[in-house]
Parts: structure tokens; C-alpha cells; sequence
């Protein structure tokens, strides 16, 4: 019995694509001699899943028993009719359009997601169905949406400065008497508009402080909310974390 191993390659190694825009690739299967088909698909799935975490239950994991997932996308094309593929390598082209023109109300997009409790995502399926006595070769590659914001590629996107201040006041947690006393001031602004693959910029001073401050980290933090009959429910979750060194004026 001959081997044979099936891969999905797309247009674009970043694999990032938008709903108007073609989802281009191409199958590829590779075989040490020739075998007979009874079709090439390949499947387009998409849904919004709610995930269910180890260890302690949080309140949006607590309802997701009820919660069903949601499907996005779900289309199957065939590439190929029944036939045969040649021996070494085949690559068969394939072009798949998610969004199509007058669909606006049928099929709505979501950006792809990796929450920790919500999860948005599109996979690609390639099958190479075989005979009964033959297994059928299959695939899965997943890829990434992005919003369609063609219609705003023209237009620059002025990032939104927030200006924002830290005393002791207001803080919730307990502090050191010397900061309740003494007290502490920081000041800052930062840019709260921007897209997922630039930078977050902005700045921090503090202006006084009854302690020495030695580094500053910043805490980047996922929001996630689910509507659940008439309430929202909302979890927040860490991200990522950068420390910075401070540079003291004399």
C-alpha cells in the first residue's frame, strides 16, 4: 500500500485575509504512486465557541452549558471531480470568496478571536475522498479574519490620546501607610484607537511619590462579554505584561 500525505498552502504566509477578499491556495498531495479519487473538497467552517477552561469556574465558563455555538461560515466546495491523481506531487489551485455580493444580511463576519473563555475561529478542510478499501486523506489548516475595512483604507486613522492620573485616592487596594500619608502622583496618556498589529504608544510620569519607585508595569488585559438573556456578563483576564525600567532626573 503507497503512502500518500495531503497539505493545504495559502496565497499568503500570514494567512491573514478579509470577507471580500478571495481565500486562495492550493491543495497539494503527495504520493509515491497514482490513486483514484471520488472527489477533491474542500470545507470552510467558521463559528464562535465557548470554551470551557480547567480549574476554578469563572461566571461566563458557568453558563456555557447553555450556550450553543454559533456557525459563522459553513460551505463545501468540490475542487476536483471523481478521477485519479498522478504519481509525486499535484497541486491543485482553489479560490473561495466568504462574503458574497448581496449576502450582507445572511452571513456576518467576525474578527478571529483566542479568548480565554470565547473563541472565533475559521478553518480550512481539504478531503481526498478514497474507496472502501482505501483511507481517505484529510487536512485542516486554520486562517485569520480580519474586519473588512476596505471602504477606510484611504482615510488615516487618527489615534485617540486619553489622558489619565494615579493617586492614592484612587486606588481600592490596601497600600503602604508612608503612600497613604506621603501620597503619589501619576500622570500619563496613552492611545486608546489602534489596530491589532501596531504598537500601543503613550507615556508615564510620575510627578511625586513618598517611596522610591524603582520599575513600572504595564498590563495589558482582555475583556470578554457574552450577552446571556437580559444581563451581560463580562471577564477580564491577563494578557500580556511589560516592565519598565525608570530613568530618574536629577
Amino acid at each position: 500500500m503507497s503512502s500518500a500525505a495531503l497539505e493545504i498552502k495559502l496565497s499568503r504566509p500570514s494567512r491573514i485575509y478579509r470577507p471580500s477578499e478571495p481565500l486562495e491556495g492550493k491543495i497539494v498531495v503527495k504520493s509515491a504512486s497514482s490513486i483514484s479519487h471520488r472527489g477533491v473538497r474542500l470545507a470552510v467552517n467558521g463559528s464562535v465557541i465557548m470554551q470551557v477552561r480547567g480549574g476554578t469556574a469563572g461566571l461566563i465558563e458557568s453558563i456555557v452549558g447553555a450556550v450553543k455555538p454559533v456557525v459563522i461560515v459553513n460551505r463545501i466546495i468540490e475542487v476536483r471531480p471523481p478521477g485519479r491523481i498522478a504519481s509525486g506531487t499535484t497541486e491543485i489551485p482553489f479560490s473561495v470568496t466568504l462574503k458574497q455580493s448581496g449576502d450582507d444580511n445572511r452571513e456576518r463576519f467576525y474578527e478571529t478571536c483566542h479568548g480565554a473563555n470565547i473563541n472565533i475561529q475559521y478553518l480550512l478542510t481539504a478531503d481526498v475522498t478514497r474507496g472502501y478499501l482505501h483511507k481517505s486523506l484529510c487536512t485542516t489548516m486554520e486562517f485569520i479574519l480580519e474586519t473588512d475595512k476596505a471602504e477606510l483604507l484611504d482615510q488615516p486613522a487618527s489615534p485617540e490620546m486619553v489622558i489619565f492620573y494615579i493617586t492614592q485616592d484612587t486606588q481600592r487596594h490596601p497600600l503602604l501607610p508612608e503612600l497613604k500619608s506621603g501620597g503619589f502622583r501619576v500622570t500619563g496618556k496613552m492611545s486608546v484607537q489602534c489596530a491589532l498589529s501596531d504598537p500601543i504608544s503613550g507615556e508615564i510620569i510620575v510627578e511625586t511619590s513618598a517611596v522610591p519607585i524603582h520599575s513600572v508595569d504595564i498590563h495589558i488585559l482582555r475583556i470578554e462579554s457574552i450577552l446571556f438573556g437580559d444581563k451581560i456578563v463580562t471577564e477580564t483576564s491577563l494578557v500580556q505584561t511589560t516592565q519598565m525600567e525608570m530613568c530618574l532626573g536629577i
